[in-house]
């Protein structure tokens, strides 16, 4: 497979300005060169390199002019991928970048797999494995908060402390390996001592990165966040109002929202998706019906839940039943429509019918408490931690994952240190907790979690 030279889109496909074919491997300069006229006669092997020539692909069969281009050489190792790299930037048409793909497929590349190009890379030590990850983070990131923590891992903050944690440990389990290999030079107390400090300030480390890991997991994925309450309380005019645009249709019948409307807000730089729920009571309309389950479906899988309601009307039957679905999640409680009833339903009052963790006073329509309303977000979502400064934060479950079972060898073989248990059954831990903190980076994973990371690419990247 790494033998192969590869060819796919690189941009999405659709109209556009620019769009890019890209290949990668050993005959990627010839498969191009057999395709690309340049407007002045050049041989592309032989020209610099990271330089775009002007000219157009040739369909070789019969001579016709697929498109005017302009073409980028970038030779290994000096490539993203460390092999022979051309890019292919023609105009952004579904035709034509569908024509010189196939062009470059009969000229000798195959197809690539989702995520192959990142995964040669990968392969080829162009990035570990955790920055890898960080190219589908930067790609997909929906706020600047979270792409700047996406550039930060692929550049490599992440993967140089676990380098260190790796290297720490290397150092203490040869010490250990040394005395199991040799008794007679027993290693002394003070040594010991020292290791067993050494591991238990390694499992604190490890522990400080798993505390930001939901803050982290937020930053990359975003957080569900439904919005509830009982008909015609304000919801959908809450989503508009969060929003700055009129997505969903407000009208004063009860009812109108029939069906769950997703959106994704940028609120303190923390993407939150939004879903506006049907109002929650009885009702003998089928369609309406249908849209209450999905509500309460929705709100069984949400992260965070803003339960609306009426400062007008005050607390009524069909609010209990609302209260007693989100019970067990966390609720923020938003009384709306303080402009009718300014002084109805106190924040106390409130607090203890809900079990809220934090109530707002809004009146949408009037843009009244929004502010108020995006701050008591964030507080909530973060519980205080922010993304800022130095702060290193954990993004992807499968780190998470990895750094706990580190955590659980290091303070495992602690354990064994102090108890003054075999040390092979120290080493056995340390060993296990350096494969570990390797899963992270790449050095000892298994193929079958490369095709997993990789398949959630998108080809041509």
């Amino acid at each position: 497979m790494l033998g192969d030279t590869i060819a796919a889109l690189a941009t999405p496909l659709g109209e556009g300005g620019v769009g890019i074919v890209r290949l990668s491997g050993p005959a990627a300069l010839e498969v191009a060169a057999g395709l690309f006229k340049a407007k002045h006669a050049q041989d592309l092997r032989a020209g610099r390199n990271y330089h775009l020539v002007y000219g157009h692909i040739v369909d070789p069969e019969t001579g016709d002019t697929v498109d005017e281009v302009l073409l980028a050489v970038m030779r290994a190792p000096h490539s993203y991928t460390r092999e022979d790299v051309v890019e292919v930037h023609a105009h952004g048409g579904i035709v034509p970048l569908r024509r010189i793909l196939e062009l470059c497929i009969a000229g000798g590349a195959r197809l690539a797999e989702a995520g192959e190009f990142t995964k040669r890379a990968f392969l080829n030590g162009r990035l570990d494995l955790a920055q890898a990850e960080a190219v589908l983070d930067v790609i997909r990131s929906k706020t600047g908060d979270g792409l700047r923590l996406a550039v930060d891992q692929l550049g490599g903050r992440l993967s140089r402390k676990i380098a260190s944690f790796r290297e720490d440990l290397v150092q203490m389990l040869a010490e250990i390996e040394a005395s199991i290999d040799f008794p007679e030079e027993e290693i002394p107390e003070s040594t010991m001592l020292e290791i067993n400090g050494r591991l238990r300030r390694l499992a604190e480390a490890s522990g400080e990165l798993l505390a930001g890991a939901e803050a982290g997991r937020i930053y990359r994925e975003g957080l569900a966040t439904v919005i509830v309450g009982k008909p015609n309380v304000g919801k959908s005019s809450l989503l508009n109002a969060l929003l700055r645009e009129n997505r969903a249709i407000v009208t004063e019948i009860p009812g109108t929202t029939r069906d769950v409307i997703e959106e994704i807000v940028n609120i303190r730089g923390i993407p939150i998706r939004l879903l506006d729920t049907a109002g929650l009571r009885e009702t003998e309309d089928i369609i309406e019906q249908i849209g209450v389950e999905r509500s309460r479906q929705a709100v069984a899988l949400a992260d965070l839940v803003i339960l609306v309601l009426d400062a007008d009307t005050g607390i009524e039957d069909e609010d209990r039943r609302v209260v007693e679905l989100v019970a067990g999640k966390q609720v923020l409680a938003v009384v709306n429509k303080t402009d009718l009833a300014p002084e109805d339903l106190d924040k106390a009052q409130v607090k203890e019918f809900t079990g809220a963790e934090a109530v707002v006073r809004t009146a949408v329509t009037d843009n009244q408490g929004l502010e108020a309303l995006e701050s008591a977000i964030a507080d909530l979502v973060l519980g205080g931690r922010v993304s800022r400064g130095d702060t290193l934060l954990i993004t992807n479950e499968r780190h998470k994952a990895a750094l706990i079972k580190a955590r659980k060898h290091l303070l495992e073989a602690s354990d064994t240190l102090r108890q003054e248990l075999p040390l092979e059954m120290t080493a056995i831990d340390i060993r296990s907790a350096l494969e570990a903190f390797g899963e992270i980076t790449g050095s000892t994973v298994t193929e079958d979690i490369l095709d997993r990371i990789f398949a959630d690419f998108c080809i041509g990247k």
